[in-house]
């Protein structure tokens, strides 16, 4: 038996060091030759490490969340054959993740931890008593129902008793009031609301691709004075053409909201062009971009990932329809490209129908303006002699204070709006 030594590999770009995101094996563990290990992650990827031997784990070289240098040693394992030493392993590539992690005003809701994430330490609250004595408490057979009536149910629910844990004297076992009386009597219960407070807290370590998120709003938030305009937009008008445009296309696609913002958000541009920019702030420079390249704020199983249309100016509605839900999907399922979740000139966000009124958007640095969506709501609106119900839809954006004056944030919004609410001018080449 040989006992070897697998290395970080080598995952090239210049990547000196991973971090460790996923353990597939414990010590003790029997694997066998192509076996994942252990996955990690760059800042651009992440990869997979298979095994090299049919073997045994005898060792981890680091806990989830580490880093860990190339050629550092990963594990250590027991095998048939003569030992090999340190060797290195090799990997696959699973997913660009590329940590092109922007904006996001708020978490739309939380994620459970991945499987492989370290378990969090719960301080258990004190059980309650089983019941005893009076009527027999045997605990009922695992699979059958509690039979209650619901003022029964009602009753134990209120005290905090489980029925399941309840023996009833009627027909058929079902339980009743005088059961839960016993189960008083004999000093389980009554017990208030109070029995219902847990106790006890959790913690969990951020790792991987959360806190690639993480550090992209920290920096973004650290290093950026934003200024966030919200607007009020009627957008009956584009609802009564999206209504047009979708009927009779029977199974294909059908267009959402965000084409038009970004039919919008792109005509705008034309007249605004420091908002489709980057930001140096080192070197003090600001680059203005010709082409709209949209990142498109996407929430994931794993967390936010932005996936970038790229030259938004030239789609026509339901072709920009089409490659957003084609991004999302790549994005949501892993398979989106290193290049598809990069170089994205200007962002929007939107929490669809949980996008709220207001929302205060982080700028995917280094660019220079970010595009909120809030939800959209049947509103009455005053026409000048009477409340009439309008479809509205706020939007918030939020802009580098740095090199986008207030001014220039309202104006820019106002025309955003004004051509919402008036769709025909998004499609005409002159100005709006």
């Amino acid at each position: 038996m040989g006992i070897s030594s697998i290395k970080i590999p080598d995952v090239g770009e210049g990547v000196a060091e991973v971090e460790l995101v996923e353990w597939h094996v414990k010590v003790g563990d029997i694997v066998k030759e192509d076996d994942i290990l252990a996955a990690v992650m760059t800042d651009k990827a992440t990869v997979e490490i298979p095994c090299l031997f049919d073997g045994k784990i005898l060792s981890l070289g680091g806990a989830l969340g580490d880093t860990l240098v190339v050629g550092a040693e990963l594990l250590t394992i027991e095998h048939d054959g003569a030992s090999s030493g340190a060797v290195e392993a090799q990997v696959n590539v699973v997913a660009s993740d590329a940590p092109e992690e922007p904006d996001e005003p708020e978490a739309a809701e939380e994620k459970p931890a991945s499987d492989n994430a370290p378990k969090p330490v719960i301080q258990p609250a004190p059980a309650a008593k089983a019941p005893e004595g009076g009527n027999a408490r045997a605990p009922r057979p695992e699979g059958q129902p509690p039979l209650a009536a619901p003022s029964v149910r009602a009753r134990a629910r209120e005290a905090g008793i489980d029925l399941r844990q309840v023996a009833g004297s009627g027909p058929a076992g079902r339980i009743l009031n005088n059961d839960l009386d016993a189960v008083f009597e004999a000093g389980s219960g009554p017990q208030t609301s109070t029995s219902r407070r847990r106790e006890g807290s959790e913690e969990i370590r951020i790792i991987g691709l959360r806190r690639k998120i993480a550090d992209r709003m920290a920096l973004a938030n650290a290093r950026i004075p934003h200024i966030t305009v919200i607007e009020e937009i009627d957008v009956t008008a584009v609802e009564d053409l999206r209504a047009v445009m979708n009927a009779g296309r029977g199974d294909k696609s059908k267009l959402t909201v965000l084409p038009f913002v970004s039919a919008a958000l792109c005509r705008a541009i034309a007249d605004h062009p420091e908002m489709n920019a980057h930001f140096d702030d080192e070197a003090g420079i600001v680059t203005r971009h010709a082409p709209v390249h949209i990142g498109i704020a996407t929430m994931t199983d794993g967390g936010l990932v932005v996936p970038v249309l790229r030259h938004a100016e030239s789609h026509a509605p339901f072709a920009a329809a089409s490659e957003i839900a084609r991004l999302a999907e790549a994005a949501r399922t892993g398979k989106a490209t290193r290049d598809e979740l990069a170089g994205s000139t200007i962002t929007i966000t939107s929490l669809g129908p949980l996008g709220a009124v207001a929302t205060t958007p982080i700028i995917n640095h280094p660019e220079v303006a970010i595009l909120g969506v809030n939800k959209m709501a049947m509103r009455p609106m005053w026409d000048g002699s009477q409340f009439v119900p309008r479809k509205m839809m706020n939007v918030s954006a939020s802009f580098d204070h740095r090199v986008i004056d207030g001014w220039d944030a309202a104006t820019f919004v106002a025309l955003i709006k004004r051509l919402l609410e008036n769709p025909a001018m998004m499609f005409m080449e002159d100005e709006a």
